[in-house]
């Protein structure tokens, strides 16, 4: 069958674009070849920094003719319903249907449309400018005189079709000025001739004659291999970097790796630092001792050219370069250890990290607070806690963090630790940001551990009291990433906590110390007028904090819902709390709590289902009350998938959902609620008495089970109900005649619904 080819030459297309309209350009025109009748056997796409190439295999010469009818009106229909029907189906008069007749419906049109068959080339041809017009680029441009948009200034487009046994055809269209052909270009400096081919097995070929190596995975095995060996040469070992292999393989046709050196007394740097200059300014790989794991002053670079020299002035220039952009790092990496983390502090009150949340420097002083309360539930001393969170966002002011961002919290760790702070409160503030992705690492150490749940916990609660939530595909904040984070943390160090307490807490915490004209707390008017009540949850573990709050001020209630739990002082204001002073600029913690749950619940789906959990059976578990033990959640879902695949899981769903069924529909139609526990006077049959005995057992020893968080235990007490879940709705009708016996029956059916409920809610599981 016939092939087809296409190439897109054109000025240089950014790397960081390449990939994906290799892959735009073949999902659009396999597309279309599918909607026109040309399905095809295979196809794949290529990108080089100057041109977009598609080989699509086994395409048929032709559509294939078709014949439709197509349903209309019946015959006297009104007028407007004729005229829909002939536009839709292409006829331009009623005579043109035909009519049939139907012994029920009477009369109606029929049209018969009828397609022929069409080239496949003069379909692509019809399809193509389209494509190309519409092409879905992040940034494109204008150039000369045309209305042509395009990544970069455009110059030929190749487009041949035909089999493996004959001369291909051109497929003959125009893209504003630009006509289709066969005929291409080699590498620019090193083979810049115009040269045709044919189809892609003479075209990939071709193109490697004249220096173009056309498969970007095959470029990137070639310059990580050649990279590779420069490095074994020297004794010395290639650092990888796929992100920059991926990049560098977007910015030459034809790689050749180089090897330069610069300045050993750079190599005072920490290596994190070199590696980042040397990557962001030039695009080159940095090596290291195998021996010490350290870097070594050599770095290989990638040319795209072959050069007569052995390409000395081309090493020359790139050293020059990076001996200044070193030369910068260090002279930054100086300045800043000549100031302590500490003395930073005060720059970051002039930072503002949200307009409505305050500045870096409020913040801090939320996450020294909420990390000392995270402190001994993670086993974590307290005052290192508080340190690593006081000095976890210094290295933000610092010169090396303001020239690259990457490096923050890295650097913090640097400075800390050159300025003697314990090895913890150094680490935690490099991991405080920890897991930034999927495959990043998460803290392990207490200290760790706690600033980094304060910086996610403090994040999530700010951006929710403000109502700045992720919507759709827009999370700004990258709040979705943050929760992620904590559920990883949390899951990964098998952590004991209630992650509602923690909202909570944080949120308090967070109004508490939010003080600006007024002194912004939650709380509620009494009755009586003059009086208010505050929260004490953290002013009776902090009087130093107490004392900073000045009371005297206006007091502003935020939210009006009453704090469960929580101990209360009453304040007596001198002037009257008028009702224009209750404001509700924050939602109330239960409220709000409530929400980051729900939101908290979505984001641990996630992460299950990509562990292979299934998402009904999280459902099931969260919507038991009090389910914010993240670690408990698991481990009960875990135990609960295990049981619903077994046949006692799979039966005693199925009665679950018998038993929950009739009750909705009698509940509905007695127009209130089954309640009360059976009466053992009404248990008449054998079934039901057996039944009512299992579910006593089963309810007790489950929720046992439960108490000592033995959720496969749990779950064995519940499938104990199986048996005579079935012998019931074998042998019984609930819906007796007598309505004693009727309502005892429902009774005993919503004692099925609660004792499963111990452990989960089955009308969750799907199935």
């Amino acid at each position: 069958m016939p092939d087809l080819l296409l190439e897109l030459f054109s000025e240089e297309i950014p790397a960081r674009m390449q990939r994906k309209a290799a892959e735009d350009l073949k999902t659009l025109v396999t597309n279309a070849l599918v909607d026109a009748g040309l399905p095809y056997e295979g196809a794949k796409a290529f990108a080089t920094p100057r041109r977009l190439a598609l080989h699509v295999a086994g395409v048929p010469a032709g559509s294939a003719a078709t014949r439709e009818e197509r349903k209309g009106p019946r015959v006297g229909a009104p007028e407007k319903a004729v005229e829909g029907f002939l536009r839709g189906a292409g006829l331009a008069s009623i005579d043109d249907a035909t009519i049939q007749t139907d012994p029920k419906k009477g009369d109606f049109y029929v049209a018969v449309i009828e397609k022929p068959g069409r080239s496949a080339i003069d379909i692509i041809a019809e399809f193509m400018p389209g494509i190309l017009r519409n092409f879905p680029w992040p940034k494109s441009m204008r150039w000369g005189t045309t209305s042509t948009r395009w990544v970069r200034p455009l110059h030929s487009i190749i487009a041949t079709f035909g089999p493996e046994t004959e001369e291909p055809d051109v497929v003959p269209f125009e893209f504003d000025g630009i006509k289709s052909g066969k005929t291409t270009r080699g590498h620019r400096f090193l083979a810049d001739v115009s040269f045709d081919v044919r189809r892609f097995d003479d075209y990939a070929p071709s193109l490697e004659k004249h220096k173009v190596v056309l498969d970007a995975d095959r470029r990137k095995e070639i310059i990580l291999a050649d990279a590779k060996d420069r490095a074994l040469a020297l004794g010395l070992e290639l650092v990888e970097d796929p992100g920059l292999l991926e990049e560098v393989a977007g910015l030459v046709e034809w790689p050749v790796d180089l090897t330069g050196s610069f300045d050993e007394a750079c190599l005072e740097i920490p290596d994190e630092c070199i590696q980042l200059t040397i990557k962001v300014n030039q695009k080159c790989f940095v090596l290291k001792d195998p021996k010490t794991g350290k870097l070594a002053n050599k770095f290989v670079l990638i040319s795209n050219i072959v050069a007569p020299d052995d390409g000395k002035l081309i090493i020359a220039g790139n050293e020059k370069v990076i001996r200044a952009r070193l030369s910068d790092a260090q002279f930054f990496w100086t300045s800043d250890l000549k100031t302590n983390l500490t003395d930073n502090l005060p720059k970051l009150n002039d930072v503002k990290f949200h307009e409505k949340l305050g500045s870096v420097g409020e913040r801090v002083q939320r996450l020294i607070a909420l990390s000392a309360e995270l402190a001994p539930l993670v086993g974590a001393d307290a005052a290192k806690a508080k340190r690593g969170a006081e000095l976890a966002k210094a290295d933000l002011v610092s010169a090396m963090v303001f020239e690259f961002p990457e490096l923050q919290g890295l650097m913090g760790r640097y400075y800390a630790t050159a300025q003697g702070e314990d090895a913890s409160v150094a680490t935690a503030i490099e991991e405080h940001y920890k897991p930034q992705g999927p495959s990043d690492s998460v803290p392990a150490g207490p200290v760790a551990i706690a600033v980094a749940l304060a910086e996610k916990l403090d994040l999530l609660t700010g951006f929710w009291a403000i109502d700045e939530k992720p919507t759709g595909s827009k999370d700004p904040y990258a709040l979705r990433r943050a929760a992620l984070g904590v559920i990883r943390i949390i899951l990964e160090n098998e952590l004991r906590l209630r992650l509602g307490d923690l909202v909570r807490e944080g949120y308090l915490r967070m109004l508490l110390l939010m003080q600006g004209d007024n002194t912004k707390v939650f709380g509620s008017l009494k009755e009586k007028d003059g009086y208010c009540s505050i929260s004490t949850h953290f002013l009776e573990r902090d009087e130093k904090f107490a004392n900073t709050l000045d009371l005297s001020k206006k007091f502003v209630v935020v939210g009006r819902n009453k704090v469960e739990e929580l101990n209360e002082f009453e304040v007596l204001f001198s002037n009257k709390i008028e009702a224009e002073d209750v404001v509700s600029d924050f939602p109330a913690p239960e409220e709000l709590t409530a929400d980051l749950l729900s939101f908290f619940a979505d984001r641990l789906k996630v992460h299950l289902k990509d562990e292979g959990m299934r998402y009904d059976l999280i459902d099931a578990v969260f919507a038991l009350e009090g389910q914010d033990d993240l670690l408990m959640v698991v481990k009960r879902v875990e135990a609960l998938q295990k049981f619903v695949s077994s046949d006692d899981g799979t039966n005693l769903a199925a009665g679950y959902k018998r038993a929950v069924n009739i009750l909705k529909a009698e509940e509905k139609k007695d127009g209130k609620p089954v309640t009360g526990r059976p009466h053992a006077d009404h248990l008449a049959e054998q079934a039901e008495i057996d039944l009512a005995a299992s579910i006593d057992t089963a309810r007790a020893e489950a929720a046992e089970a439960v108490k000592s968080e033995d959720f496969d235990g749990a779950m064995e007490a519940l499938s104990k109900l199986r048996a005579p879940v079935d012998k019931f709705f074998e042998d019984i009708l609930v819906n007796a005649d007598d309505p004693a016996l009727r309502m005892n029956r429902l009774q005993l059916l919503a004692e099925i619904r609660d004792a499963t409920h111990v452990v989960a809610d089955f009308s969750k599981v799907a199935g």
